[in-house]
């Protein structure tokens, strides 16, 4: 995809999408942490109606870590991997008021040494948290981007490097949560929804005109 390319994919995201944001509800730096190591493998949807009835009773590192592995395990049980999620939040609020004052890190590399947190999750913190221009790249933006032609890559830290290279600057901000929004919504997996999608004609999916004809409801 050529920069003047580019720049048209991202316009039309941000004309479709004025103002995208996270779809995991959170107040605060920590409660947005906690949400995203929620929600590795597992829905938006399903960590935000855990969130919901956990956050009343416990959203501080303080609240959490008193809370203990057991309690949060019953507030956390609907979601994927629980067991595990539930020893990491209580492992990483522990670290947090120990190295940390209680506050979330600032740093990439700081993130990345609590329990739980990857490069994709810390990188999640950052953009939304902090206002830092990082990639988070998931399933759906692996996909768009491969799919597409936007910044194609073998594996996920690929893609993020690419996607640092090649976004104009006036859409890093944003740039993750566009392509998640498109991938989840509109260039899904199986059968991408190619009919409605207003990057179609930017577009190296070899397969698109299949899909741009709409189905009958």
């Amino acid at each position: 995809m050529t920069p003047a390319k580019r720049i048209e994919f991202f316009s039309r995201l941000r004309e479709a999408m004025p103002e995208p944001k996270s779809e995991l509800e959170h107040a605060t730096p920590f409660e947005l942490l906690v949400a995203v190591v929620l929600s590795a493998q597992a829905t938006d949807k399903s960590v935000n109606l855990a969130t919901q009835k956990l956050y009343p009773v416990a959203n501080t590192p303080q609240a959490l870590a008193a809370l203990g592995e057991a309690k949060l395990t019953e507030y956390i049980k609907t979601i994927g991997l629980f067991r595990t999620k539930a020893k990491n939040v209580i492992a990483l609020s522990k670290l947090l008021l120990e190295k940390h004052g209680g506050e979330v890190p600032r740093t990439r590399e700081e993130l990345e040494a609590l329990p739980g947190v990857g490069r994709k999750t810390a990188n999640v913190v950052l953009n939304v948290a902090f206002g830092e221009e990082t990639m988070a790249v998931d399933t759906h933006i692996f996909r768009v981007c491969n799919r597409t032609g936007l910044a194609p890559g073998k594996d996920p830290l690929a893609v993020e490097l690419q996607l640092e290279k090649v976004v104009p600057k006036e859409f890093r901000l944003h740039a993750h949560h566009w392509l998640i929004l498109h991938g989840r919504y509109t260039c899904i997996a199986r059968k991408p929804l190619c009919y409605k999608c207003p990057v179609y004609d930017l577009c190296a999916f070899p397969d698109k005109k299949k899909y741009r004809v709409q189905p009958d409801a």
